[in-house]
């Protein structure tokens, strides 16, 4: 395991991730869809990965909805589970 990432940025970035693909995260742990554990664990897997620049960008560049997030994603899988 690398060094983790800056919480807030990758906090950010996950709920813009998530955003993107049409998940309310919030509203995901409010319905019992998502714990808080899991919503951490989004972020913790978030701030492991190597991509953030690259989703940085893939965020700018992509103001509409999207199917699904980058390959790269540590966390596409579960927020495609959670769409």
């Amino acid at each position: 395991m690398g060094v983790q990432g800056n919480i807030d940025l990758h906090f950010w970035i996950t709920r813009g991730m998530a955003r993107r693909m049409g998940v309310n995260l919030s509203e995901a742990m409010h319905e019992g869809a998502l714990s808080q554990a899991d919503f951490a664990g989004l972020i913790t897997r978030c701030r492991n990965c190597p991509g953030a620049q690259g989703c940085l960008a893939f965020l700018s560049e992509q103001p509409e909805r999207v199917e699904t997030a980058p390959d790269w994603c540590e966390n596409a899988a579960i927020l495609r589970k959670l769409r």
